[in-house]
Parts: C-alpha cells; sequence; structure tokens
C-alpha cells in the first residue's frame, strides 16, 4: 500500500530552475517564552517539553514528505532554542548529515542590557519602546532598534541566499526574522515599519529568488494538527 502524504503536508510547488530557495523554520516553543523572559543568549535555555515535542513532529513530517530533502546547508542561530531545534531535525535535512551552521546574524533582537530579565521587569526598567512611531529606539542599553534589528536579519538571510546561489537551504530562526525578510523582501510601502505576524512554533516559510525575491508559503504547522 502506499503511503502516501496528506494534501495539508504536501511540499509547495517546485521552484523555477536555477532559482535559489529558503525555508525557514521557527523553533519550537522555548522556555523563555512560557516562563515570560527576555530571551538573549543568558535568558535563553532551550525548548520546552513540548517545544521538543513540535520539532519531532514536523521532523516526522520531513521524513514522511521529503520535502527538504533537497537541501544542501542547514543554518541555526545560535540561541539556544534554535540550536536544539535544528539538531531535531537534521536527520530529516538534505541527507541527514548536513553539519548545523551557527549564525548570530540570525539571533532574534538582541535585547542588550534587558537579556533574561522578566518582561515585567523590563517594563518596570525600561517602558515600552516606541516602535510604531520610532523604530530607531533601542530596546535597552547596548541592545537593538527595531528597524536595526530588521537590518540586521534581513541582510543574513540575503547573504546566505548569495552564498548558496541555485540552492535549497534550510534556517532554523525566530519569528522576529520571519518578520524582517517580510518586511525587507516583500515590495510593501517604506512606512510599513512592523507587521505583527503570529508566527506559529516550528512553522514553514518559503522563499524563492529568481529574478526577484517571491514567498511561496507562510506559517504552514499543518504537522502540529490543530
Amino acid at each position: 500500500m502506499v503511503n502516501r502524504v496528506p494534501a495539508a503536508v504536501q511540499t509547495v510547488r517546485p521552484s523555477a530552475a536555477g532559482a535559489t530557495r529558503l525555508t525557514l523554520v521557527r523553533h519550537g516553543e522555548a522556555r523563555c517564552n512560557v516562563a515570560g523572559v527576555v530571551g538573549g543568549r543568558n535568558g535563553c535555555t532551550g525548548l520546552t517539553d513540548r517545544g521538543l515535542e513540535q520539532a519531532e513532529a514536523l521532523r516526522r513530517r520531513l521524513v514522511r514528505s521529503g520535502e527538504l530533502a533537497d537541501v544542501t546547508a542547514l543554518y541555526s542561530s545560535v540561541l539556544a532554542r534554535a540550536v536544539q531545534t535544528a539538531a531535531v531535525l537534521s536527520p530529516a535535512v538534505g541527507d541527514g548529515t548536513l553539519a548545523v551552521v551557527e549564525d548570530c546574524e540570525l539571533c532574534e533582537l538582541h535585547p542588550g542590557e534587558a537579556d533574561a530579565l522578566t518582561w515585567e521587569q523590563f517594563s518596570a526598567r525600561y517602558g515600552e519602546p516606541p516602535w510604531d512611531d520610532d523604530p530607531d529606539v533601542a530596546l535597552a542599553p547596548g541592545g537593538e532598534s527595531w528597524s536595526g534589528f530588521v537590518a540586521r536579519a534581513a541582510a543574513a538571510l540575503e547573504g546566505i541566499a548569495g552564498r548558496h546561489a541555485g540552492e535549497h537551504v534550510a534556517v532554523v530562526c525566530h519569528a522576529g526574522v520571519v518578520e524582517a525578510a517580510m518586511l525587507r523582501l516583500l515590495p510593501l510601502r517604506p512606512e510599513v515599519t512592523r507587521l505583527g505576524l503570529s508566527t506559529v512554533h516550528v512553522s514553514l516559510t518559503d522563499w524563492e529568488h529568481s529574478d526577484r525575491w517571491r514567498l511561496l508559503r507562510y506559517n504552514d504547522a499543518a504537522h502540529l494538527g490543530a
């Protein structure tokens, strides 16, 4: 009997000949997400049990579908929640032997002195950044602004695409990085600085580049069921 992949987890359409494709994977649920902690290098302590289960569900999907079997490089941010997710997924990416390339440029917004504070402590100490009015304001001393983060994260993705022209690359990253790609790669009006996306844990977002960037899919988390 043929084991068919459900329609919900069919791969996206084949890329154009010679096109570069990036598949962005948001990490699984993290301890800092659940605890309400600012998750920089110090605040991020990896995935929850649920986050590991989410990553394993995606790995099982990838084994069944083979949709990342043609990937030639696997990247991750250096934050523990992304590194752990990439380690779980790696046997189902490419030929299963790809080394995970960790890159700090793929990290979520760098929080500076706010790292490892609870969000309540952050709000009491620094207040809410006025990013809808001024995206150039830093989150906290030593941290990034929203506009600086978007520029850094988008440049990292474009750099990966340039180094792997014509290839399919998987990138385990963060919701902010997914939004940064939207803001930089889609033909949005210059005054649009934030989108407020709700990118699901371990969801897949696909980009293709030939003559221009094209968004192939966003927030595909069919492997999580409901």
